[in-house]
């Protein structure tokens, strides 16, 4: 794809917004490296990278190019921000909440448990306090970030057996993101399990797992968890939606031209729109052939869906407790929530229930 595609696909009131001139001015070649934490098979999300990548480098005609890594190529799935924080990558595409080991404020970087949708993702980090925020407490590990597309809604996740009850979580060892969703499902019994997409079939398989959430139909047929886990549950009350990300290092980030600045910016964007296009495309169409192979779709029961409302907020008090920045943050989002929640009643809810309700 041509640099003018390129612009006109990203819209030219976009580009131009961005600061990108209509010609790029001769300067010296800049060489990144970007690692992921997703395999190459996930078109979905390393896809995201590669588009990245690829209009880096058209809207630059050459002059800066990032070259893009699956996990375990350059560095384990769970290590770029350490490559980051000591200065060895330049960039990586990650989920934030993988690393709340390292402090639970990750999470709202990517996704907490019923937070907030794609579009209120967007709109906290880019027109409210989120971005200002996130970036303000990830500097201290040498970044800065940008999204690299969303999800949208996650699914609830595969199991080995039905989830009729509350008491059906206990003792289930299961796949998750991590963070504030694992402490939360750890008050309802189930034991939580941090591990790279790669790994998870084979997990379940053996038995060493009972159950695993990764994204929804598209992703998850790829990873073939229907042959090994047969009941679907929905919604992924975790996950709202989960907000990949770009994780941009600080120090080299501050060492590109202004020009090669906003070509970053432009090209951050247009893959993540591209993201989340495939996923509200690609989705339907791969739930309706799991459905077709003899998945058993079923929604969580509302009790489960209340416990586990009732488990996460006292995680989410219990680090407002803790830790002053995370209260900040916390609050901050669901204030931002509350209007989101207020006009959605009058906006998109009742459009999507009447259209729900009707044969078209």
């Amino acid at each position: 794809m041509d640099r003018r595609s390129l612009i006109k696909n990203a819209g030219i009131a976009g580009v131009l917004a961005a600061g990108i001139a209509p010609a790029v001015h001769a300067q010296t070649a800049v060489r990144w490296r970007l690692a992921s934490s997703f395999p190459r098979s996930l078109d979905t999300i390393f896809g995201s990278a590669e588009m990245l990548s690829k209009t880096v480098k058209a809207l630059s005609s050459g002059k800066f190019e990032i070259s893009v890594h699956p996990a375990g190529e350059l560095m384990p799935a769970f290590g770029v921000v350490d490559a980051l924080q000591g200065d060895t990558l330049e960039m990586a595409q990650t989920a934030a909440y993988y690393f709340t080991g390292k402090d639970p404020i990750f999470a709202f970087s990517c996704a907490v448990p019923f937070g907030l949708t794609a579009r209120q993702t967007d709109s906290w980090k880019e027109y409210g306090n989120g971005r200002k925020l996130l970036d303000a407490f990830f500097a201290q590990y040498n970044f800065r970030t940008a999204s690299a597309g969303s999800t949208g809604t996650q699914m609830g996740g595969w199991y080995r057996k039905e989830i009729k009850t509350v008491e059906d979580l206990k003792g289930l060892k299961m796949r998750m993101g991590g963070g504030v969703f694992g402490e939360a499902m750890a008050k309802l019994g189930v034991v939580s399990q941090n591990m790279p997409a790669g790994d998870v079939y084979q997990a379940l398989e053996k038995g060493t797992l009972d159950a695993a959430e990764f994204v929804g139909p598209y992703d998850d047929e790829k990873l073939g968890f229907n042959k090994v886990a047969p009941y679907y549950y929905y919604p992924g009350w975790w996950e709202g939606s989960a907000d990949l990300e770009f994780f941009i290092n600080n120090k080299a980030f501050a060492k590109l031209s202004d020009e090669n600045k906003a070509i970053l910016d432009a090209a951050t964007k247009v893959a993540a729109r591209d993201m989340i296009a495939k996923y509200d495309a690609f989705n339907p169409l791969a739930l309706k052939r799991l459905v077709a192979a003899k998945t058993q779709l079923k929604p969580f029961p509302k009790a489960v869906m209340d416990a586990g409302f009732k488990a996460s907020m006292e995680v989410f008090a219990e680090h407002e407790a803790k830790s002053p920045e995370f209260k900040k943050i916390h609050q901050d989002m669901r204030a931002f929530q509350r209007d989101q929640i207020l006009w959605n009643r009058f906006s998109e809810y009742p459009f999507n229930q009447y259209m729900n309700s009707v044969k078209i």
